[in-house]
């Protein structure tokens, strides 16, 4: 119990110092300009920080950090390890009022630890069967990348906004507002086609047969990439007629019988809570006996739930109560484990991929920026004072846009790892299971963390890159929450930190290459190509010392 209180203490304190990172490169530059005061940034960013959670249904990067690690070889002192040494090199970069990426230091500390604890535990074997290196390969790849894409986009919002010709400069946002809408539309039948594999299980069974090399699952693997393929040609109506009606057509034209009683057999597991009982076995050999015969239970019980289209679901409940009697108090709830409602969960992750407001966001964005030209450009006469200020008045938007891009992207990072420290302790079965006092914790930390000390990294990203003006505000934080918003869509994590000083960088270049200060941009540099390698290195190193008391 006490290493628990211990990791979830440091997953906050995380928290908290991400606050001096991630979130103060979300008012940044609309503090430099001020446009806000630093107390009324903060409150701004974190309102819409929140409103990301409403408008992201997929919901992937609360998982983000597990995923870059196998289930195998996450357990607490692998958490507790990679969160010390995020924390060492968070802190030590913030002193030196570096803006280091606070994502891509967890992925380097989890994956450090978790290597560190395979060689010890089972000597050693390759490293692509203890982390997605896949995965891995990606994030660092768009440690480079994710700040170049910012500063392009930039670069072109700037071109566009400094342009004299009023009606060019509206003819060209109407278009880039066109191109996003449809570019969106494209990111959404990959994402529904993404999804359907997800809920066919595919990525499952390819880590069982290409991981654990299980080629016992080579047929369910294949039959999982033909059913998920064969529901492609049903998605392209989602535009027009919906998840329902795409639903009704998989339904009746796509075979179900796997996946629906793989669903049972999760039903079963949840509702004997076998993952909780396995890792408790994993601590404690006390519990061995009881998941080993809870096991027993389990696997007898499948083979019933096989039945179940012959049965149906209330004779198949009662076949398995004769099997392993289940006292009367909690038949409701085993009954109701073991209930699938295929079509819902189909319309439930084909919604997931639903993209529309993102892309109505844009388009309105770059309407309003549209309009607000036309206005003080020709209806009023200009002058530079109410072009300030109307540029002033646009860095509300584009500041929001940018905490809400940030908020999709990082805000659930560290639910995700108290989520995965009460799992891998038995406390409860799944990320959604996660109590209420994870996310309201969690906001809690980074709030404060951003209140109490990200000053040094705002003055960095908004004055010593390149001085920024209001009007370069508004580009460096449109470009950088269109960028998160592209990358979230690709399902690419990109950190939110190097995405905004790309953009930074893009403004600075359009008045001159003389304007951004290079010595300080390659010092970010070298601290973004660091990050993953030194931490996986402390990492390993904290690991090291704290199995040997753990």
């Amino acid at each position: 119990m006490e290493l628990i209180i211990i990791v979830i203490a440091l997953a906050l304190i995380f928290d908290f110092i991400n606050g001096f990172h991630d979130a103060a490169n979300s008012i940044a530059t609309i503090v430099s300009t001020k446009v806000l005061s630093p107390l009324q940034a903060v409150l701004w960013a974190a309102f819409f920080n929140f409103v990301a959670f409403l408008i992201f249904k997929d919901h992937a990067v609360a998982n983000t950090i597990g995923k870059t690690v196998y289930s195998d070889f996450i357990t607490l002192p692998v958490i507790l390890s990679g969160l010390i040494a995020a924390i060492f090199w968070n802190l030590l970069t913030w002193w030196y009022g570096i803006p280091s990426s606070s994502s891509h230091t967890l992925i380097g500390g989890f994956a450090g630890a978790a290597i560190c604890h395979a060689f010890i535990a089972k000597g050693m074997m390759p490293v692509n069967e203890i982390i997605d290196a896949g995965k891995i390969g990606k994030t660092a790849m768009f440690i480079i990348l994710a700040p170049i894409v910012g500063m392009i986009i930039s670069i072109i919002f700037t071109l566009i906004f400094i342009q004299r010709n009023t009606w060019l400069k509206v003819g060209i946002l109407m278009g880039a507002a066109g191109l996003l809408f449809y570019v969106f539309v494209g990111f959404q039948e990959d994402k529904l086609a993404e999804n359907m594999k997800k809920f066919f299980k595919v990525d499952k069974y390819t880590y069982e047969v290409n991981i654990k090399h299980d080629s016992s699952k080579i047929e369910k693997l294949e039959k999982a990439k033909a059913n998920a393929k064969a529901c492609t040609p049903y998605l392209g109506i989602y535009e027009k007629e919906g998840a329902e009606k795409i639903a009704d057509n998989i339904i009746k034209n796509v075979d179900l019988k796997d996946i629906t009683i793989g669903k049972i057999g999760d039903g079963l597991n949840k509702f004997y809570k076998i993952e909780i009982l396995k890792n408790k076995a994993k601590k404690d050999l006390r519990f061995k006996k009881e998941y080993e015969n809870t096991q027993v239970i389990i696997d007898s019980l499948k083979p019933i739930s096989k039945k179940y289209f012959e049965l149906g679901l209330d004779s198949m409940v009662m076949a398995m109560n004769l099997k392993y009697p289940i006292s009367p108090d909690k038949m409701d709830a085993f009954k109701k484990a073991v209930t699938v409602d295929i079509r819902k969960d189909l319309i439930n992750e084909i919604e997931k991929a639903d993209n529309k407001f993102l892309r109505w966001a844009l388009v309105s964005a770059l309407l309003i920026f549209a309009l607000t030209f036309i206005y003080t450009e020709k209806i009023k006469e200009p002058n530079a004072r109410r072009t300030s200020n109307s540029f002033k008045k646009l860095q509300l938007l584009s500041s929001a846009a940018f905490s809400i891009g940030h908020g999709g992207n990082d805000a659930q990072k560290v639910m995700g790892i108290i989520a995965a420290a009460l799992i891998a302790n038995g406390n409860i079965v799944d990320i959604k299971s996660m109590p209420d006092w994870v996310p309201l914790s969690c906001y809690l930390a980074i709030g404060i963390g951003t209140l109490s000390g990200g000053w040094k990294i705002v003055k960095t990203m908004g004055t010593k890159i390149t001085k920024v003006t209001p009007l370069e505000g508004v580009c460096a934080e449109t470009a950088g929450a269109t960028t998160l918003f592209i990358t979230e869509q690709m399902g690419i994590p990109v950190s939110t930190t190097h995405t905004i000083t790309g953009s930074i960088v893009g403004v600075g270049l359009v008045k001159g290459v003389s304007s951004v200060k290079w010595g300080v941009t390659i010092s970010l540099l070298w601290a973004w190509i660091l990050t993953i390698p030194v931490s996986a290195v402390l990492a390993a190193l904290v690991y090291y010392i704290v199995h040997l008391f753990v």
